[in-house]
């Protein structure tokens, strides 16, 4: 009985090889078909071939991630009913090829957002930050989106102009290139690496929400929620949403995955247990309300996947993603829950006891720096995690 190790692998245009990662001492593979356009189905022929890689190369495809939920299901378009039909066929062929756990989001837009991806921590390492300031004079003075003023203060938006007037050209076009393209692009993004009037594209994006709100979000996940669940329990496949990253809005844009009143949303909106989690400590973390051993324990039953790291939450309100075990969140404490958990999950009788984790992004360390990697997802920083957290498991298991 423990925690299923696995780390993300983006296919085979991933710079971090198979081989590479069957010697981290993963077990496991959290992948998706990136290749298939979002919306389409993924046959059976297709999964197989991946699922035939990775077992070729000694692990096992244990979580996807992600089957992306479209932007038209989302917005509840007109492709919203064929777009879903796609999803419940892609989700029984995945479980006809053995895969039953999906983590998914349903955050519009914008997957997940830093402003910095080359943040010097103090032992030379690098790490991912998010600026409040700089992600506000993106979106009024770069970006430009029409009434962005709206959602700052007086004082924000100050000192958001400071800022904007002090840049170069070219710290200006990386800060939009980072948010809008480079973090968004190699994960299903709605903008692609190439694409020249991301700005432009962008904006036209984000207008489409203009008129969904938080209320009218979750009525069109719930709806979703609805349709796909039914299947998933025909299937024995289960469900796990990622938490909104960073957990509040952004862009003028609804989040709904964000805190505990959230979860508890989403556990009466389908109240079946194949509607699950993705415990992100590093999402959640980012906000100061969410007590994280707490929330884990309350829904706990409904934990499909985790992903585990801490995230230090400075004094003016920005954030970086700090060492997995850092005192920034009590990783201890989260592990103790999450243990008792699987044992809870054994002696019920629950066949899933051993949940699948893996450590969420990493810092560039030692020859990361010589190696082309996705941001946030290093070799070297990633197996300095895993090895941190298998240790601080088989500690509380064994020990405590």
């Amino acid at each position: 009985m423990n925690l299923t190790k696995t780390l993300r692998w983006f296919g085979d245009n991933d710079a971090i090889t198979l081989t590479d990662i069957r010697q981290t001492g993963a077990t496991g593979i959290v992948t998706a078909l990136h290749h298939i356009p979002n919306g389409e189905v993924w046959s059976v022929e297709e999964i197989l071939k991946i699922k035939s890689n990775i077992e070729t190369n000694g692990l096992s495809w244990e979580v996807v991630e992600s089957l992306p939920v479209t932007e038209e299901i989302k917005k509840a378009s007109h492709l919203r009913e064929a777009h879903i039909t796609n999803y419940k066929q892609s989700i029984k062929n995945l479980a006809a090829c053995g895969i039953k756990t999906i983590c998914y989001n349903f955050m519009p837009v914008l997957d997940w957002a830093r402003t910095n991806l080359q943040y010097a921590i103090e032992n030379g390492a690098e790490a991912m930050y998010f600026s409040t300031n700089q992600f506000t004079t993106f979106d009024i003075f770069i970006l430009k989106r029409p009434n962005a003023e709206l959602s700052y203060t007086v004082k924000q938006i100050e000192k958001a102009k400071e800022l904007f007037d002090t840049m170069t050209e070219e710290e200006k076009e990386r800060l939009g290139y980072n948010i809008i393209v480079k973090t968004q692009s190699f994960i299903d993004g709605a903008i692609k690496e190439g694409e020249r009037n991301y700005l432009n594209v962008f904006n036209n994006l984000l207008s489409e929400y203009d008129d969904i709100d938080k209320n009218k979000l979750r009525e069109n996940f719930s709806y979703f929620l609805n349709e796909v669940i039914p299947v998933c329990e025909e299937y024995g496949v289960n469900m796990a949403v990622h938490p909104d990253d960073p957990p509040f809005p952004l862009l003028g844009l609804p989040r709904i995955m964000s805190s505990e009143e959230d979860f508890e949303w989403l556990s009466k909106a389908c109240p079946s247990l194949n509607n699950g989690i993705t415990f992100c400590s590093g999402s959640l973390g980012a906000r100061k309300d969410n007590k994280l051993s707490e929330l884990f324990k309350k829904y706990a039953e409904r934990v499909h996947f985790l992903h585990l790291r801490s995230t230090k939450i400075l004094d003016n309100g920005d954030f970086f993603e700090t060492e997995h075990l850092d005192e920034s969140v009590d990783m201890v404490g989260l592990m103790k829950v999450i243990i008792e958990e699987l044992k809870r999950r054994k002696k019920t009788g629950r066949l899933d006891f051993n949940i699948p984790m893996r450590p969420d992004h990493g810092h560039k360390i030692l020859d990361d720096f010589k190696r082309k990697a996705n941001p946030g997802y290093p070799l070297l920083g990633r197996l300095k995690g895993l090895a941190e957290l298998a240790g601080l498991e088989r500690g509380i298991r064994d020990f405590v």
